[in-house]
Formats: C-alpha cells, sequence, structure tokens
C-alpha cells in the first residue's frame, strides 16, 4: 500500500481514510435514500418525498430548524414542481430526478452556518462565473426573497 493511503494523523497517530466521520455518515444516508427511493412506486415520490424533508426537518437544532422550515416554504412556494427529497440527509428539492437545490444544516458538518446550495441542474448561468452556494447564517425578508428569486430562476 502506498504512503498516502495509509498516512496518518501526526497529532493522533490515528488512521486518516479521507473522511470525516460525519461525511461517512452522510455517504450511509445517502445509500440508504437510493434504497427507499428504488422501492417507491413513481406515484407516491412526491408526497413520500415532502414527509421525509419535513420529518428531517423536525429532528434539527432549533437554529437550523427554524431557517430549513423557512427555505421548504418559500421553495415549495417558488417552484411548487420541484420534488422534495432527501439527499445526503438534508432537505433537497429535485427536477427531472436531478437535484436542483439543497439546504445543508450548519449542524450536519459542524459549519459557521447552515447553506443553500444549487447544482449544475440549476439554471443560473450568469457570464463566465456564479455562485452555487449561499451562508445562511440568518434569515431576513431581504434573503428570504432573493431565496425566492433564485429559486424560481434555478427552476426555470
Amino acid at each position: 500500500m502506498s504512503d498516502t493511503k495509509k498516512s496518518t494523523s501526526a497529532a493522533s497517530g490515528e488512521k486518516f481514510d479521507g473522511f470525516t466521520a460525519e461525511e461517512r455518515a452522510a455517504m450511509k444516508e445517502h445509500a440508504q435514500e437510493l434504497k427507499k427511493a428504488a422501492r417507491r412506486s413513481p406515484g407516491k415520490a412526491k408526497a413520500d418525498g415532502e414527509g421525509d424533508v419535513l420529518a428531517k426537518i423536525a429532528e434539527m437544532e432549533d437554529a437550523d430548524r427554524a431557517i430549513a422550515e423557512r427555505v421548504h416554504e418559500i421553495v415549495r412556494a417558488a417552484a411548487p414542481h420541484l420534488v422534495p427529497r432527501l439527499w445526503y440527509g438534508q432537505p433537497a428539492y429535485s427536477k427531472d430526478g436531478k437535484v436542483l437545490c439543497f439546504f445543508q444544516a450548519k449542524a450536519k458538518f459542524k459549519t459557521r452556518y447552515a447553506t443553500l446550495g444549487f447544482s449544475d441542474v440549476a439554471a443560473l448561468d450568469d457570464g463566465a462565473m456564479w455562485p452555487t452556494s449561499f451562508a445562511l447564517p440568518e434569515l431576513t425578508a431581504e434573503g428570504e426573497a432573493r431565496i425566492a428569486g433564485l429559486v424560481k430562476r434555478a427552476a426555470g
């Protein structure tokens, strides 16, 4: 095995495999989501996805939950045709079976702020460079309006 594959953390002496415990947990959640989705009938995907997303939001810490609930409401109002679903254990919204945007709670990866992200499916192209991820330390009326506009634009 090469030195890069069996590298260790100098400080702790523990083996480092390239992923944090949170990242490994997210990958396991995603595998379970894919299995669950494969067992669902196509006609129930939207209703089941809505329930899954609301249940996941209900499990979040207070600060993340407040933002996630509002983001969910904004996305559903701005683009009701998007299908709610879980993606790596977080609320997401898909178009034609592909994730268009997602919410990531700050507690998920122990970060400083929650995030609203957009995939390459989102129609947000603007010249040679544009943002695809937005920090949400709090949600203001201005932020809500911006999210609604971005989601409408992204969903085309």
